[in-house]
């Protein structure tokens, strides 16, 4: 299966990154926590060049925490700043506006000398479709209605999120790039969600997820779906995950009914925390 996907939107999202970047101190990157670097769009390095910026790990709670850990500590290795959070929930989002005055500490020690007045940090935030940007900033705000204006040097159909008093957010819309070099890095993002079930095969989806987790988490592949052994063959394993299940038409599988029900149950964490990438999976050329 061959996934691309890059609506007419997203090369307009591109342009107004890079038009916005200008106006902004630093930039939070939401990734999936499951999948850091195939959720990572590998143009957000070449639009914000040198910019400040924080890796904000979502959805960790969905993520093996173990892996989450090696994550952030490869980028504390490239010099990132890398949290695990969990915007649905509201935790561990205390630290990003911490690590983000700590960061940006000799900017605004340059501005204080001379002379000019203290105010919030303007931060945006980027990441690919389905990441939960909304949802962090929601958490972000808080209870209270966001209050958004205008600001100068700001066109009309700019709006800035205030933060309290500390923190002032750009939004942008999801990006994803014109093409997956790495078919791999496609099934990853389809699996997880980031791109639409309408115009995937979930049936080759929910191969690629029944194979990685049979080699990688595979008692919870035999708990879920009342499996003895995890056959080498995954067409073997649809049969038997389909006779445990009872998804038959007449005398056949309905392998339909199988693979919509391992890609809902995987998103649904019926399987418990998953991570489908670390990063010794790579070449370190590769990640870089």
């Amino acid at each position: 299966m061959t996934i691309q996907w890059f609506p007419g939107h997203m090369a307009k999202a591109r342009r107004q990154v890079t038009e916005k970047l200008k106006l902004v101190d630093i930039i939070f990157e939401l990734v999936d926590a499951r999948i850091p670097y195939s959720s990572r769009n590998p143009m957000i390095d070449e639009i914000i060049q040198h910019k400040p910026r924080i890796v904000l790990l979502n959805k960790a709670d969905m993520a093996d925490k173990e892996i989450t850990t090696e994550w952030i500590r490869y980028f504390k290795d490239q010099g990132i700043t890398a949290l695990a959070i969990n915007s649905q929930a509201g935790t561990g989002l205390k630290p990003i506006v911490t690590e983000a005055k700590r960061l940006l500490q000799d900017k605004f020690d340059r501005y204080k000398a001379k002379g000019v007045k203290p105010r919030a940090i303007r931060a945006m935030i980027v990441g690919i479709p389905n990441a939960g940007k909304s949802t962090l900033i929601n958490r972000l705000h808080g209870k209270n209605i966001a209050k958004t204006g205008n600001m100068p040097g700001v066109t009309k159909a700019q709006q800035w999120i205030k933060v309290g008093n500390e923190l002032e957010l750009l939004d942008t819309p999801g990006i994803l790039w014109p093409k997956f070099e790495d078919q791999e890095v496609g099934l990853k993002l389809a699996v997880t969600g980031a791109i639409k079930d309408a115009i995937l095969n979930m049936d080759d989806v929910a191969v690629y997820a029944l194979k990685y987790l049979g080699n990688t988490y595979p008692d919870r592949v035999r708990e879920r779906f009342g499996l003895e052994g995890i056959p080498e063959d995954v067409v073997e394993m649809f049969d038997k995950i389909g006779l445990a299940r009872g998804f038959k038409q007449g005398k056949e599988i309905d392998y339909d009914k199988v693979a919509e029900t391992v890609i809902r149950e995987i998103r649904a964490e019926k399987l418990g925390p998953l991570s489908f990438e670390r990063p010794s999976d790579f070449e370190s050329s590769e990640l870089e």
